[in-house]
């Protein structure tokens, strides 16, 4: 990504029940039936769909949502730029965590030690990797044009931070980014528009990650008509981040997109997870 996020990694920047992720509005509440994250999103409750006890009725009042949990191991901390790696590759999740259709892009992984900033123009640039970050990667899937339909890129991202707070402040930038900046440009000939952001702690219905944020907007390219599905969904457990994001094409649902974007970066939460958790 030698120009935004989805570029600028590439040169430097489902076993879960339930996760956060775009789909049509901002923010949604996909669960899934099962350990592999396939369900589909569905809109969380809202006020109104509580209803009041009828008179004279005795409520027990309704739980309070638990949110994520999760005890790391010190012992299993990455601390060297190996170990990071380790586990970066560990976690990456590849085109099969999107679905059956995707492969492999070409260039597949990142080049190393490059990260993405967005200057006040609001075009990506590629700058050097920051002291905070241990090692960051990159890959890139995508669904090759047929049958009338376009060319789908998606990427993978885990970035491993030297501390918690250190990705703290990648995701509070990461937060910044799209209110500074709801029109981006990508590289030449390629821009996102209308980009909307929402961020999610661990409390109530984000029971996938200790922070996240969404990311939702239209992709636009030089040479290809019309806007297109443009969603980044970001997560953060303990000192590692980890994202998922989709451009679209011509014919494919906004819907399948935001769904195959939830499962991949659940995948990799889960693995996280069991990278860094304490062991029962």
């Amino acid at each position: 990504m030698a120009y935004g996020r989805v570029y600028a990694k590439a040169c430097g920047r489902a076993g879960r029940a339930c996760c956060a992720l775009l789909a049509g509005g901002l923010l949604l509440a996909g669960c899934s039936g099962g350990g592999d994250g396939g369900g589909k999103p569905g809109a969380a409750p809202s006020a109104s769909d509580t209803k009041s006890p009828s008179s004279g009725a005795t409520s027990a009042p309704a739980p309070t949502p638990a949110g994520f949990r999760f005890t790391p191991d010190p012992a299993r901390q990455p601390k060297t730029r190996a170990d990071a790696k380790r586990l970066a590759l560990a976690v990456l999740a590849g085109p099969d965590s999107w679905g059956p259709d995707y492969v492999k892009g070409e260039p597949y992984l990142s080049v190393e030690d490059a990260w993405p900033v967005l200057p006040a123009n609001c075009r990506w640039e590629s700058a050097g990797l920051p002291s905070t970050v241990l090692y960051t990667v990159t890959a890139h899937s995508e669904v090759p044009a047929a049958g009338g339909k376009g060319l789908v890129r998606v990427t993978n991202i885990v970035t491993v931070h030297r501390s918690v707070d250190d990705a703290d402040w990648e995701m509070s930038e990461t937060l910044e980014e799209a209110l500074r900046c709801p029109d981006q440009t990508l590289r030449e000939g390629e821009r996102i528009t209308g980009l909307m952001s929402l961020g999610n702690p661990s409390i109530g219905l984000n029971v996938t990650a200790e922070d996240a944020i969404n990311e939702l907007g239209k992709y636009v390219k030089d040479g290809v008509k019309g806007e297109h599905y443009y969603g980044w969904a970001q997560s953060r457990i303990g000192q590692v981040t980890v994202a998922a994001s989709v451009r679209g094409g011509p014919g494919r649902g906004e819907q399948d997109l935001s769904t195959s974007m939830a499962k991949s970066l659940v995948a990799m939460l889960n693995r996280v997870e069991a990278e860094l958790e304490v062991q029962s």
